[in-house]
């Protein structure tokens, strides 16, 4: 039994490919559209970054991938910062900041205290005080009580600009206390850390206290 067959006329055909070509063309602007979304979303709203060594441990461990904000300009103490450390800027006996060489490569520390606020050490007992009140610090590995190599004299008020960090392995971490950080410009940092991407056992928010 033959079948019939059926034959698209010249302009059946030409409406065909102007359909195809259509489709084509909705797809292609898609693609550039999420193309253009992700390069925005990466370059001024969050940005990846990789934990590299073990000063925020317990918070932290090597190798932790983080989604960082870029949005925030205000930050509030305990917030964990992602921090572009190519210099340092500890403070001298008579108040002046002086300029280092840093680690030269992306940080990551937790806000202690901020412009204004007054920072005090016991490194006896291990105890970190802002404004006069002990910190409550679950999230410390070890008390505080490595000096590092005194990048700042204390009590220390941390003058406008500028902010004091600590990482969570107390006496296994440079920061404010070492010369090769010191305190921190609000120019250098780079964002808060929302959550952990990898490893996929760890995913999800980080407890920032």
């Amino acid at each position: 039994m033959q079948t019939e067959q059926t034959m698209q006329t010249p302009e059946e055909e030409q409406y065909t490919l102007k359909n195809f070509a259509a489709d084509v063309l909705d797809i292609a602007e898609c693609v550039a559209s999420a193309i253009f979304f992700v390069i925005i979303l990466f370059t001024f709203i969050v940005c990846i970054a990789r934990v590299d060594g073990t000063s925020m441990v317990p918070t932290l461990e090597n190798g932790d991938r983080l989604a960082v904000s870029r949005l925030s300009s205000t930050y509030e103490n305990g917030d964990i910062l992602i921090i572009n450390n190519w210099e340092g800027h500890p403070m001298d006996a008579d108040g002046n900041i002086r300029t280092t060489i840093g680690f030269e490569k992306r940080i990551v520390k937790r806000l202690i205290a901020q412009e204004g606020q007054t920072v005090n050490i016991d490194f006896a007992n291990g105890i970190v005080y802002v404004d006069g009140v002990a910190l409550d610090e679950p999230y410390a590995n070890t008390p505080t009580n490595d000096q590092l190599d005194h990048a700042v004299q204390y009590p220390l008020t941390v003058p406008e600009g500028y902010v004091f960090v600590l990482g969570d392995n107390r006496n296994g971490s440079s920061d404010s206390r070492s010369t090769l950080v010191g305190l921190v410009a609000r120019k250098d940092i780079l964002g808060k850390v929302l959550f952990r991407i990898l490893p996929i056992a760890n995913l999800g928010k980080i407890d920032q206290t």
